[in-house]
């Protein structure tokens, strides 16, 4: 049996230990590569062109919805499923949005990681019991009508958006992305703008609902 190729994304090195040791259990599945956030794993998955990813939702610099939607364009061959303790709905759409194939709480027993890997490895879509409740049965919908601003954001917006919430300075976020201190400006009074939020604590209470970060960030 040909094992799958899995890279493992979280910033917290006891949870991805702990995330291997039950992986490596498991028959089908061959872990080549761990990463601490978002960045990293875009550069890890282009080198190592794995078959499956996990990854947690709150990484420093780019969080797992991001990293997944970025990956979703590159690697469309890659199931992405996603490790979070959050129960929120906007992160499962959001998640889902972005190309995820799976979501998995990450209080959930071993058991119940075998058998989510197993249904995304045959194609199906797998969610945990806790959060498909009124997820499921009307997502499809919800995806097609739901017409929240943060869906009018371009992928950058998004980056300086979750970059602003967590506390960087305008010059640290063009040193991180590699653009200007005018173009962050610019990028924040657009964001200002466009979602009549007028005041930075503003904007970390929208990423925070619109699961750009998580609450304990």
């Amino acid at each position: 049996m040909k094992r799958v190729r899995t890279v493992l994304a979280d910033d917290h090195t006891l949870m991805r230990a702990g995330l291997r040791m039950m992986l490596e259990s498991m028959e089908e599945i061959e872990v080549v590569g761990e990463a601490e956030d978002g960045r990293a794993l875009l550069a890890l998955a282009e080198q190592l062109q794995p078959g499956l990813i996990l990854m947690d939702i709150a990484m420093p610099g780019l969080n797992g919805l991001e990293a997944t939607a970025s990956l979703t364009k590159s690697r469309p061959e890659t199931k992405i499923v996603i490790l979070s303790m959050h129960q929120n709905e906007a992160y499962v759409r959001r998640a889902l949005r972005s190309g995820a194939v799976g979501y998995l709480l990450k209080d959930s027993a071993p058991v119940e990681l075998s058998l989510a890997l197993k249904a995304v490895l045959r194609g199906e879509t797998y969610l945990s019991p806790a959060v498909s409740r009124g997820v499921m049965s009307d997502y499809v919908q919800r995806l097609r009508a739901d017409d929240q601003p943060s869906d009018a954001l371009s992928p950058r917006q998004r980056e300086v958006l979750q970059l602003l919430a967590e506390g960087y300075s305008n010059k640290e976020i063009a040193r991180r992305l590699d653009i200007s201190v005018n173009t962050v400006d610019t990028h924040r009074s657009q964001l200002m703008k466009q979602l009549d939020i007028h005041e930075v604590t503003g904007l970390v209470r929208y990423a925070m609902r619109n699961g750009l970060i998580s609450p304990d960030s």
